[in-house]
């Protein structure tokens, strides 16, 4: 995991260390493992991680027989006793004792802690499952939500986007404000605080305090991917310019940062610089002034909360937590709008400067599952935003992921770097693609992208589906063989693979009129009922699938004609709209020469009529009038 900072530390103490080395090297057959490149082994060794000390993070640390069955785990640990904490001096002796004095009790030990984590695997009874819980869920994430500052708990604070979007779904349906408040005060204080790189853009992985202020500085592609198209559905239900601003921003980061030439996406840029955690991303008073003079100093220290003080170690996090845009306007004698373009003359000066510092390291390898994410959301920033390039970036990474890391029989690889493609796709890569071409589908109304989809679907059944109990299983068929074949139903920093699979399966079916894909969705959301009811703010992304399947949206189909302003009217009014359970097919009039009108009957009547752009609206089995202007579509939409 190279952007991990606890995993660097520990690397520097402890395995690049020669006395802890010559330990290892004399008791111990040691293997390092990239958690991004074999997820599989790190959930397996996670859930043992959690079963045997209760808590779980990175770096992981297993201790295991030669069968791989683990008897001792944890996390982070120095080379010597400190933090309260054991060290590898002290461990490593004592463990390899314990192994020469009697490994048949150390193997009964591994035996019962499998035996423990597989029935931990066992997602609980299966079921039916209502709005009802939808309900529960809403009133836990309420009970938990911080009023002051947003979020769901406590610091750290981590973003969890996933759960965002669940609840702006369930305020759609049940019209409660409390729902909106809790989501927009969550999203206007993640932006706020220091989580957000207020300079370049984007946003850092967590918080570690209750602010938002004070972020772990490395930035991951999966939670922009997840963080954007979170924002983007906000501006829809909304209509408020600052989340189309922020979604702006983290797009402008990716494709300046994390973008292979090629089209991909980079997996993460480090926390540390130069040895030092955040050193990149902070500042002094003196640096401010250096960069910007005196006179802008003293404006862009009063607005992003550069003291000489600092509120990290000594420098300055910038912020805009305590920022009143009014009454800096009126400190300074400019109008808002002033302000505004001041301070964006000033960020950009500030930016250029810092691209002079000692960048973080990038971790350049290529990952499926994380390119599905950010496929999706620039696929649906085109569509949301009205801009044809965030959909053509969409297009160069899907065409980047079919070329670099599809095998030529279509089987899914979970990785690419110099050149190289590797390991076998897992469910997450399977679904958060078909999550990607998904977006895709809906926004170009590409055949080519249709049929994609259609093979990926269909793999992704024969290669996870527990064809005996339902839902799916992370590995495939063709995996390697570890200790048991485990289901993910949880979501973590990503939605789980079955949450996103039963989503987008549902999704796909009803485009598609594939009832087995409909079919797979209900069953993966009845497999795993019991985990749902148990822990229901664990499964937004379970729950957003069954809320889909319950409360399905119209069907919506915008055949673009020749441009004109009652176009363009009609464009801005489908832009705007917020129904998340609707199917949306949108057919540029320079489309592609092939779409998927020649796949689906349904379909294949909806052209623009008269060369006019037309909309389309189906709902309940039956469609309306054709819509050639904005107005009558709004009335068809309400």
């Amino acid at each position: 995991m190279p952007t991990c900072h606890w995993c660097h530390v520990m690397e520097r103490e402890s395995f690049e260390d020669e006395d802890v080395a010559a330990i290892l090297n004399e008791h111990y057959v040691s293997i390092k493992v990239d958690r991004e490149e074999r997820p599989d082994i790190d959930h397996l060794y996670m859930t043992v991680c959690q079963a045997m000390t209760g808590q779980g993070g990175w770096p992981l640390t297993i201790v295991m027989t030669p069968d791989r069955k683990p008897f001792f785990a944890g996390t982070y640990y120095p080379k010597h006793r400190r933090y309260g904490r054991y060290g590898l001096m002290d461990l490593l002796p004592s463990l390899a004792e314990k192994w020469k004095e009697d490994p048949e009790r150390i193997v009964r030990i591994g035996d019962e802690i499998v035996k423990e984590v597989r029935g931990r695997s066992l997602s609980a009874l299966s079921g039916e499952l209502t709005d009802e819980l939808a309900d529960q869920a809403v009133e836990q994430y309420l009970s938990r939500n911080d009023e002051v500052y947003g979020g769901f708990g406590g610091a750290p604070k981590f973003p969890t986007p996933h759960n965002l979007l669940f609840l702006m779904r369930q305020y759609h349906r049940t019209k409660d404000a409390k729902i909106l408040e809790a989501v927009e005060r969550t999203l206007e204080a993640m932006y706020r605080g220091g989580l957000y790189d207020h300079i370049g853009f984007g946003f850092a992985r967590y918080s570690t305090d209750e602010r938002w202020l004070v972020p772990h500085f490395e930035k991951m592609l999966y939670d922009n991917a997840l963080l954007a198209y979170a924002y983007l559905e906000a501006h829809q239900l909304t209509g408020k310019p600052l989340y189309r601003s922020v979604a702006e921003g983290i797009f402008a980061y990716v494709k300046r940062e994390m973008t292979h030439p090629e089209g991909g996406f980079y997996s993460a840029e480090d926390a540390d610089s130069e040895g030092v955690e955040g050193k990149f991303y902070v500042w002094t008073p003196d640096e401010i002034e250096d960069v910007l003079g005196a006179e802008d100093a003293v404006l862009a220290m009063r607005a992003w909360d550069i003291t000489a003080e600092g509120n990290f170690e000594g420098r300055s996090i910038p912020n805009l937590i305590e920022f009143d845009r009014a009454a800096l306007a009126a400190e300074f004698g400019l109008s808002e709008l002033e302000l505004a373009e001041k301070l964006d003359a000033i960020r950009e000066k500030l930016f250029r400067a810092r691209e002079r510092r000692v960048h973080p390291h990038k971790d350049d390898k290529i990952l499926t599952a994380w390119n599905g994410l950010m496929i999706a959301a620039f696929a649906k920033g085109g569509a949301v935003l009205g801009d044809a390039e965030l959909v053509g970036r969409a297009e160069l990474a899907a065409a980047f992921v079919a070329d670099r890391l599809t095998r030529p029989n279509g089987r899914l690889l979970v990785r690419y770097r110099d050149g190289e493609a590797a390991v076998p796709g897992f469910i997450d890569d399977y679904a958060f693609m078909l999550w990607g071409l998904t977006e895709l589908i809906e926004a170009t109304g590409s055949a080519r992208w249709y049929d994609w989809a259609v093979r990926l679907a269909d793999d992704m059944l024969r290669l996870f589906r527990d064809e005996n109990d339902g839902g799916f299983f992370f590995s495939g068929t063709d995996a390697e063989e570890l200790l048991y074949r485990n289901k993910e139903t949880y979501d973590g920093a990503t939605p789980s693979g079955n949450g996103v699979a039963a989503w987008i399966l549902a999704r796909l079916g009803r485009m598609s009129g594939r009832t087995e894909w409909a079919e797979a969705a209900e069953q993966v959301t009845r497999a795993f009922a019991g985990a749902y009811r148990r822990y229901p703010t664990g499964h937004a992304m379970g729950l957003m699938a069954v809320d889909y399947m319950r409360h399905p949206g119209p069907e919506i189909v915008c055949a673009y004609g020749r441009p004109d302003p009652e176009s363009e009217a009609i464009g801005d009014a489908l832009r705007h709209l917020y129904s998340p359970n609707a199917i949306r097919l949108s057919f540029p009039a320079s489309g592609p020469e092939s779409d998927i009108r020649d796949r689906l009957p349904w379909l294949a009547d909806k052209r623009p009529l008269d060369g006019r752009t037309t909309v389309y609206v189906c709902r309940d089995f039956a469609c309306m009038a054709p819509a050639r202007d904005a107005g009558m579509l709004r009335e068809q939409l309400r």
